[in-house]
């Protein structure tokens, strides 16, 4: 053990014994300091709780390195200096505050609302956990300067997180996450945080708001007579012990949907979410529960949302009567081919029309929309960068849609953030649009193939922890940069995307152009001769590094979507080979 770090992390831990912390907290902090072992103490206090461009998210506990009321509270305090000094001439500084069912997230919310409004900041308090779009929507439905959701997503029980959003409803991005994080740095003592609340400045809200985001969803529906024509489709949904429930069901009733088949140990709103390994709709695990329901029933679809309800998981009933899950590249593709078909059909496309996709999400995207006269813009991953774009664009152009590889979907203007609330209503409608066709989703799935060609997308992380590994992963993306492979799985390697440097190579001309990006990313993408994309990224947040491998291969008729898809995998087995992952 490294005694100087002990020692460090017993100094700090001694500092949390003071008179101003909490007497909970001074006991959990004594016990670490008496415990024979000090793992859960260095683990604790051996660094501070980093406030990211995301906010915070770390296992909950007492400790520098946790999320407690002292983490969370100067996490507060430096975002509410930064508003009171961004809008100082307001009349009166607003913000929106929601959480998910996650243990401590009620109390973590309560305490934001109590440190905005003891700065003079007016906080609308949810009076129930809602979904994280929810919380978008509050931010632009009610005018705030800014918002704050306490989740931690889809991470394990012990997790929390803070997520901090500006005027826009979406996620910060430069100049006021940098502001915001050195703000926060900025608080390095309790008693810099003001805990006494001003109650005349809290306003818990809920209903109102619920209503209105409701019927705002229910307005994007593009084909209300299918809907009425196939409301007895069966449909198994499951929140995963998560805030779904809170709106879901209302969701899919106005939508006409009403023969929705329940999970019903899932429905209960509970953070330990004791049926599930992980609470991830990406995971078989996750989905099994829904999947033996769909089987006893009969249901052709099986949807679910995370516990703070913004990815979006889906599952359909092949020809052999298997369920077969649906990757998020693929649940993205269904939707633009929706509503862009969908927009085309109704006499809707003007030219002004666009997507969004990240620049690790399947290409074929960008095939459907070039060729209904659509633009498609290509982001960073995440939902921040995709309501940059809809901000650059607004009153200029008309939003279709946009999403991400990672099961996430955002189907409208009024909330900036993934929305399973908006999405799967509107996946019913797509279903129910095919039933008039008299195709299923996996027939659909497989039109959509044949019509613009395959691709097939298998994401890969490498995991490398400790220094060590993350010395590794530098190494490994420095050699990607320096010794570029010519050639993978057999094809030529045409064109380099570096988003270090914003530099586009194009290997057969030798052409250097920039790529048009607000700002650097450590990403790298290789596309080769056969239609292959390859894109490299260290995580920002995890000892791991992500290979996102698509490939493109002939379907030669639709009945052999299945055969297709072997050669694909096995095509991509050969990429992850040459590019020596394993």
């Amino acid at each position: 053990m490294d005694n100087e770090l002990l020692k460090q992390c017993i100094e700090r831990a001694e500092k949390w014994l003071g008179p101003q912390y909490d007497e909970e907290t001074r006991r959990e902090v004594q016990r670490m300091l008496d415990a024979e072992d000090k793992s859960e103490l260095i683990d604790a206090f051996y660094k501070d709780l980093e406030f990211g461009t995301g906010g915070l998210r770390g296992i909950m506990g007492a400790g520098t390195n946790r999320m407690n009321i002292y983490t969370v509270g100067a996490a507060t305090q430096g975002l509410a200096n930064y508003l009171n000094d961004c809008f100082k001439d307001l009349p009166q500084i607003s913000v929106a505050v929601g959480h998910d069912v996650r243990h401590n997230s009620r109390k973590f919310a309560e305490l934001v609302a109590d440190i905005f409004s003891a700065n003079g900041i007016k906080a609308y308090l949810f009076d129930g956990c809602r979904p994280t779009p929810e919380v978008s929507y509050a931010i632009r439905h009610l005018g705030c300067q800014s918002g704050v959701n306490i989740t931690a997503s889809h991470n394990p029980k012990e997790y929390n997180g803070y997520k901090a959003y500006w005027s826009d409803g979406a996620q910060m991005i430069a100049p006021h996450d940098v502001e915001t994080i050195a703000y926060v740095n900025a608080i390095t003592s309790v008693d810099q945080i003001k805990f006494t609340p001003d109650k005349s400045l809290i306003e818990i809200i809920g209903k109102d708001v619920d209503e209105a985001y409701l019927k705002d969803i229910h307005g994007l529906s593009l084909s209300p007579e299918a809907d009425k024509r196939h409301g007895d489709m069966k449909i198994v949904y499951t929140p995963i012990h998560g805030v779904g429930s809170s709106l879901m069901y209302d969701a899919l009733k106005m939508w006409g949907f009403n023969n929705i088949i329940h999970v019903d140990a899932q429905d209960v709103q509970d953070g330990d979410f004791p049926t599930v390994v992980s609470p991830n709709p990406e995971n078989p695990e996750a989905m099994q529960m829904a999947i033996e329901k769909a089987r006893e029933t009969g249901a052709s679809i099986v949807l679910a949302s995370d516990p703070d309800a913004d990815r979006i998981g889906l599952v359909v009933r092949d020809k052999n009567g298997n369920y077969q899950l649906v990757n998020g590249n693929q649940i993205v593709m269904i939707f633009l081919y929706y509503l862009i078909t969908r927009n085309v059909e109704l006499g809707k496309i003007t030219g002004k029309e666009y997507c969004v996709k990240t620049i690790v999400t399947t290409e074929t995207i960008k095939r459907i929309a070039e060729a209904n006269n659509v633009t498609c813009y290509d982001c960073y991953t995440g939902f921040k960068w995709i309501a940059d774009v809809m901000r650059n664009l607004e009153g200029t152009a008309r939003y279709l849609g946009g999403g991400e590889e990672s099961y996430g979907f955002l189907a409208e203007t009024f909330c900036r953030d993934k929305d399973s609330v908006s999405a799967i209503p509107l996946m019913c409608e797509i279903a129910a649009w095919a039933a008039d066709q008299d195709l299923d989703l996996y027939e659909l799935l497989i039109d959509i193939y044949a019509k613009y060609g395959f691709s097939r997308e298998r994401g890969i992380s490498v995991v490398r922890p400790g220094k060590s590994g993350a010395d590794e992963i530098v190494a490994m993306m420095k050699n990607f940069r320096e010794n570029p492979p010519k050639e993978i799985a057999g094809s030529k390697v045409t064109v380099i995307k570096d988003y270090a440097d914003l530099n586009c190579t194009d290997l057969t001309t030798g052409q250097i152009t920039k790529m048009n990006f607000p700002t650097t990313s450590n990403v790298l993408q290789f596309f080769t001769e056969a239609g292959d994309k390859i894109s490299i990224r260290p995580s920002g947040t995890e000892p791991k590094i992500k290979f996102y491998i698509e490939v493109r291969e002939d379907m030669p008729s639709k009945d052999k979507y299945e055969e297709t898809v072997a050669i694909a995998d096995k095509h991509i087995d050969k990429v992850l080979e040459d590019l020596g992952v394993k």
